[in-house]
């Protein structure tokens, strides 16, 4: 069973993602195995709108440990098992919050160890100079390290958003070569696609 890692900058839309990911392959509850960045190690169970609540949210950094979940991925008469990790918003600057940076610290020593890697880009905010989310020099360099560990795919999320159309056109460009899979994590569109990929590669 291949691990893949859910990475990207804070509030590119990782959880949320995660979560109706999820939803789409049948999932009816969340079981997720929760590290932080401390080390410890917990269990968390929600019904799928609980999550929504309790782990999405408009301020960056959220999420500050690794939450892991098993799902089966169907395919026709296959099914195929996966664990995705999301993880902690990274960010270009060094955060003022030591827990924040100790969370982006292990978001990245996980990159090393991911056997497959979906790479969140908020297509929305591609050029928005000063927004958290908006594409810099950390989704470079994770564009350039990860293909390196395995399977890499770009999700240009939030497909929904008005300026979303021409920033997935520069995102293509940008890590031209690589594949990009335009996705609404909130509406659940271009799951599809990602399924495909994860389910292929998922061995």
């Amino acid at each position: 069973m291949r691990q893949c890692l859910i990475i990207g900058k804070a509030n590119a839309g990782k959880t949320l993602f995660l979560i109706n990911f999820a939803e789409y392959l049948g999932a009816r509850s969340l079981r997720l195995s929760v590290e932080r960045s401390d080390g410890s190690v917990s269990d968390a169970s929600f019904g799928l709108a609980d999550a929504r609540k309790a782990l999405v949210d408009a301020v960056p950094h959220k999420t500050l440990g690794l939450q892991t979940l098993t799902l089966s991925v169907p395919r026709g008469k296959t099914v195929r098992r996966i664990q995705l990790t999301d993880s902690a918003g990274l960010s270009e600057d060094v955060h003022e919050t030591i827990d924040v940076r100790k969370a982006m610290a292990q978001t990245l020593r996980h990159l090393r160890l991911a056997g497959m890697v979906l790479h969140v880009v908020d297509a929305s905010q591609v050029g928005q100079e000063g927004a958290v989310e908006a594409m810099g020099e950390v989704d470079l360099q994770i564009a350039r390290y990860a293909p390196q560990r395995g399977p890499y795919a770009i999700i240009a999320n939030k497909m929904d958003l008005p300026l979303a159309k021409s920033g997935l056109q520069t995102i293509v460009q940008t890590f031209r070569g690589q594949p990009v899979l335009p996705v609404s994590a909130l509406e659940k569109r271009g799951f599809r696609e990602v399924r495909s990929f994860v389910w292929k590669h998922a061995y």
